[in-house]
């Protein structure tokens, strides 16, 4: 089964995404900040879904680390903030794809296929 970890400070959106990767079929393993999402980089993760503004550790930090440990992991971002996202692209690991919020649950599900698919 495909391994995700997910990094969401928004508890609510945490676990609507976490179900819906679960139901999917993924084994989701959701973090509350980049620091928890930090501390388990060292398993093994098919996808890292992020957010990309959270307090501490952001997910574009989490990303490099992650892409540093796990070249060839599929990174997926998702922001509330446009201007974010718009400069996600400079800043993030080669290949990152960038959601803006809000997202439905179905698209940011399609787009995990998607990526888990192209692999």
């Amino acid at each position: 089964m495909p391994r995700i970890l997910l990094a969401e400070d928004d508890d609510s959106l945490r676990n609507f995404l976490a179900r819906a990767l679960e139901r999917a079929g993924y084994e989701v393993t959701a973090c509350a900040d980049g620091e928890q999402a930090a501390a388990v980089l060292d398993e093994d993760w098919d996808l890292l879904l992020t957010d990309i503004v959270m307090p501490g550790m952001d997910g574009i930090e989490v990303a490099r680390h992650a892409a540093a440990r796990h070249p060839g992991l599929r990174i997926m971002f998702i922001t509330g903030f446009a201007a974010v996202a718009l400069t996600a692209g400079e800043r993030a690991p080669a290949g990152a794809k960038v959601l803006s919020k809000p997202v439905h649950l179905r698209e940011i599900v399609q787009e995990v296929e998607r990526m888990m698919a192209a692999a």
